[in-house]
């Protein structure tokens, strides 16, 4: 088995998930989803789902890694964002 590529899966989950963490972060501290687009939101959840599901059947741990951390980041705001629509 050759290294590089999986090196590269890992640097690659490492990056998109931790580029997600800032704006979790602060939506969490603020609960503040005022300026995030709920169709965005719901179409990225569903996207990195399907990339869990993917990862799941390929039984590749970084694409399962990323996408589980990312998805219950994403779900999380998502469900902040309905949260406050419904509040208004």
């Amino acid at each position: 088995m050759d290294i590089i590529p999986e090196l590269i899966g890992y640097l690659a989950a490492t990056l998109t998930t931790a580029s997600f963490l800032p704006q979790a972060i602060m939506t969490f501290k603020t609960r503040d989803t005022e300026s995030l687009s709920l169709g965005m939101y719901s179409m990225f959840t569903l996207g990195v789902l399907l990339w869990l599901i993917y990862g799941l059947y390929l039984a590749n741990i970084a694409i399962i890694v990323a996408n589980a951390i990312t998805f219950m980041l994403a779900a999380a705001i998502l469900c902040f964002k309905i949260h406050n629509m419904l509040r208004k």
